[in-house]
């Protein structure tokens, strides 16, 4: 059973800089793509960020130049790098890894953007 934790949330400032991370039990090459989403209180869960495994990435418009998504192989693990976080970053952070035919959902981690 593949299982991907997440870590790196929490309370920050306006401006200031937070990293997640999503730990895979197995190798994060067995995945198709793996990315990032959020939901904020009373929205539908959005897409954020996505590398696919040969290596192009893909933001939502509104992280676009603020956030990066990035992989460590050799941890098994996808970082997301989020930089001039605003008020409206304000979300339930959820890693996904997707194969061919499955799909796989972490726990989430909050991340709370507030002065």
């Amino acid at each position: 059973q593949v299982q991907l934790v997440e870590s790196g949330g929490g309370l920050v400032q306006p401006g200031g800089s937070l990293r997640l991370s999503c730990a895979a039990s197995g190798s994060i090459f067995s995945f198709v793509s793996m990315g990032w989403y959020r939901q904020a209180p009373g929205k539908e869960r959005e897409l954020v960020a996505i590398i696919r495994r040969s290596g192009p990435t893909n933001y939502v418009d509104s992280v676009k130049g603020r956030f990066t998504i990035s992989r460590d192989s050799a941890e098994n693990t996808v970082y997301l790098q989020m930089n001039s976080l605003k008020l409206e970053d304000t979300a339930v952070y959820y890693c996904n890894g997707r194969t061919a035919n499955l799909e796989y959902w972490g726990r989430g981690t909050q991340v709370t953007v507030s002065s």
